[in-house]
């Protein structure tokens, strides 16, 4: 495989000062996780946006979540076609062969993801119009969060859209047979988070109140 290089030296660096500290004060706790399996209480669907760090903000160990990351934290409808569903899999797998007892979607301020649907559905991103465009393909699935949130002012819209990302992904779960028969058995739940990464701050969606501050 041409293409493929040896790490950068820093990334080496870090590896090592882990295995020397991290991993050395913990060794122990890493073999039993690596022998017994991975029993996660929580899936969290989180943005591939670098500075959102879900383990830091939950103070998770190792082996607590199973961890999904995609482009502004959507997940699509159910639609069993046989294709590549990178985020379908995930789900699948965390409530049927997991069993996991809750689904966490996580948003975040400032989504670069959500803020190219925004453009795109605005017509000023028409490079995310192409059939070519992996991004603006993905960020379709939430064009309708866009239409419940377009007469909302130029200044408060993109928030708002970002949190229609969460609701979007939590409705398109309920659309999975396996994650709504979990839901109706009470063995899971589904919850919905919005966090401002610049002030720490997190909300929790409500269905009666909206977001609320956690």
């Amino acid at each position: 495989m041409d293409a493929a290089r040896p790490l950068p030296a820093y990334l080496v660096q870090r590896f090592h000062g882990w295995r020397a500290t991290s991993y050395q004060d913990n060794k122990a706790w890493f073999r039993r996780l690596a022998s017994s399996g991975q029993h996660p209480r929580a899936m969290v669907i989180s943005c591939c946006d670098s500075r959102v760090h879900v383990t830091s903000i939950f103070g998770a160990d190792e082996g607590e979540f199973f961890i999904h990351r995609n482009v502004a934290n959507l997940v699509p409808p159910y639609n069993p076609d046989g294709e590549y569903h990178g985020t379908s899999a995930a789900v699948e797998y965390a409530v049927t062969s997991l069993g996991v007892a809750h689904i966490v979607v996580l948003g975040h301020s400032n989504c670069g993801g959500v803020k190219g649907c925004h453009d795109m559905c605005c017509g000023l991103a028409p490079e995310l119009e192409k059939k070519s465009s992996f991004v603006g393909r993905w960020m379709d699935i939430l064009r309708p969060g866009f239409d419940r949130v377009r007469d909302l002012p130029d200044d408060l819209r993109p928030r708002a859209l970002e949190k229609e990302a969460v609701l979007v992904s939590l409705e398109n779960l309920m659309t999975f047979p396996f994650v709504r028969d979990a839901v109706a058995d009470d063995r899971l739940t589904l919850h919905g988070l919005w966090n401002d990464t610049g002030e720490g701050a997190l909300e929790s969606f409500d269905p009666a109140r909206g977001f609320v501050p956690v």
